[in-house]
C-alpha cells in the first residue's frame, strides 16, 4: 500500500471514529438528533458522513456498539465475587448507571434497529450476568425452577422499564437502582427462601 493510501486510509479511519463519537453524544442527549447535528458535532460534512454510513440506522449502530463496549469495561470492573446476591446487587447497580447515562441512546436504537439487533448488541453483558446467574444457582442462592435466559430477560425488562419510568417522570433516576435491585433479588430468589434486603442485610 502507497504512503498517499495509507494517509487516506488513516483519514477515513479517524473521520469514522469522529462520527461515531458524535453519535454516540448528541443521540446521548437527544434520540431525534439528526445526522447534519452528528456530522457537525464530527467536524465532517454530511457527503462525508454517508460515504462511511448508508443510513441513520447504521450510524446508530455503531454509536449503540461503542455505548455498549464502554459500558463493558466499566462493568469488568465490578467486583462479582463473594456472596451472588450481593454480587448481583453491585452489577445491578453499576448497570442502571450505564442504562440510565444512556436512555436516550436506547431510545434511538429502538426506534432504528429491530430487537434481535439491539439483544445481539447486548450479549456481551448477558454472558456476565448468565454467569454469575450460574454460580449463584450452584450455591443455592438463584433460583433453579426456571431457565436462566428467563432469568436475563426479566432483569433486562425491569431495566427497560425503569428507564421508561424515569423517562416519564414516574421514578426519579437516583432511586431507580434500588427499586430494580429489589425487584431483581425477589425475582431470583429460590421460592420459600427468604429475599435478601438490597442493601445486603439479611
Amino acid at each position: 500500500m502507497s504512503t498517499r493510501s495509507t494517509a487516506k486510509r488513516a483519514d477515513a479511519l479517524r473521520s469514522i471514529d469522529a462520527i461515531v463519537q458524535a453519535a454516540t453524544e448528541c443521540l446521548g442527549h437527544n434520540p431525534d438528533a439528526s445526522l447534519s447535528e452528528i456530522a457537525s458535532a464530527a467536524g465532517v460534512g454530511r457527503v462525508t458522513l454517508y460515504s462511511h454510513f448508508a443510513s441513520r440506522a447504521e450510524v446508530v449502530d455503531a454509536a449503540l456498539t461503542r455505548a455498549i463496549d464502554q459500558g463493558n469495561a466499566a462493568l469488568d470492573a465490578v467486583d462479582l465475587t463473594g456472596d451472588p446476591q450481593l454480587a448481583l446487587a453491585r452489577l445491578v447497580d453499576e448497570s442502571w448507571h450505564l442504562v440510565d447515562q444512556a436512555r436516550a441512546l436506547l431510545v434511538a436504537a429502538q426506534r432504528e434497529l429491530p430487537p434481535g439487533r439491539i439483544r445481539e448488541l447486548h450479549n456481551g453483558p448477558a454472558a456476565r450476568v448468565e454467569t454469575l446467574i450460574t454460580r449463584g444457582r450452584a450455591e443455592g442462592a438463584f433460583r433453579t425452577d426456571l431457565p436462566i435466559p428467563w432469568l436475563i430477560t426479566v432483569l433486562h425488562s425491569i431495566m427497560k422499564g425503569a428507564a421508561d419510568e424515569v423517562r416519564t417522570g414516574n421514578l426519579t433516576p437516583d432511586r431507580a437502582a434500588a427499586h430494580i435491585t429489589a425487584t431483581v433479588l425477589a425475582a431470583f430468589t429460590p421460592p420459600g427462601k427468604q429475599v435478601p434486603e438490597p442493601d445486603g442485610e439479611r
